[in-house]
């Protein structure tokens, strides 16, 4: 069944709502649309009967806004106050600024964050992303906090994280579990599963569903004391 009952269409709102009454204006079930962003069949419709996972991924936003045909604010939650919804950058002249956030993503047993509003900047050439193939990038500076991504990442180095929309691929990531963010190497493990996986070995791979990860955005660069 791919839709979900009148009185649970009754108590929805925002972008549940929205997305319920578009599938059924444009003629396509929740499962075909969970199929189209990869997922699995019942994706949407645990979306938006039980509230998991909490919000859209940004692709998978993206994803669907574009196959029904609206703008992706009518698939965001106006009251998401997310770390995808960080200040964007400011450019001026030859340099971009790129917003430093008050939250830290943990490299070891993760952490819960605090706030996510920006309290400083760091300042890019311009020519400089665009060698590095970031001139397009949405950027923003945390720090890591912890000792698993060692000797990668170590415990207060300055990470920039590029939240830009785009397919999944292995990497280091910085994501949500639950309430908690971290930085991990992202991996995929078959059959709709995802491994967080850390770079000290005294850390045991993570194996979850890739429904209960957020992908908040990719680690593209560090800095930090020698």
């Amino acid at each position: 069944m791919s839709q979900a009952p009148q009185s649970a269409r009754e108590s929805l709102a925002g972008p549940r709502a929205r997305l319920l009454e578009l599938s059924r204006e444009r003629g396509v079930s929740l499962a075909a649309l969970s199929e189209l962003v990869g997922r699995n069949p019942t994706y949407l419709q645990q979306f938006i009967r039980k509230g998991s996972p909490r919000k859209l991924e940004e692709q998978d936003r993206a994803t669907l806004a574009c196959f029904l045909g609206v703008s992706e604010e009518e698939l965001r939650d106006a009251k998401d106050n997310s770390y995808v919804e960080a200040p964007s950058r400011r450019e001026s002249g030859d340099w971009v600024e790129v917003p430093r956030l008050d939250l830290g993503a943990s490299a070891g047993p993760g952490r819960v964050p605090g706030g996510e509003a920006a309290f400083d900047t760091f300042r890019f050439s311009r020519r400089w992303l665009e060698e590095q193939g970031l001139a397009r990038a949405q950027l923003s500076a945390i720090r890591v906090e912890g000792d698993s991504m060692e000797p990668l990442l170590n415990d207060g180095d300055e990470i920039l994280v590029d939240r830009s929309p785009r397919p999944f691929r292995d990497g280091i990531h910085v994501v949500r579990l639950g309430d908690t963010l971290m930085v991990k190497r992202v991996a995929s493990a078959g059959a709709g599963r995802v491994a967080l996986l850390s770079q000290n070995f005294a850390y045991p791979p993570v194996e979850v569903a890739a429904d209960e990860v957020e992908i908040i955005g990719r680690v593209v660069w560090k800095g930090g004391r020698i």
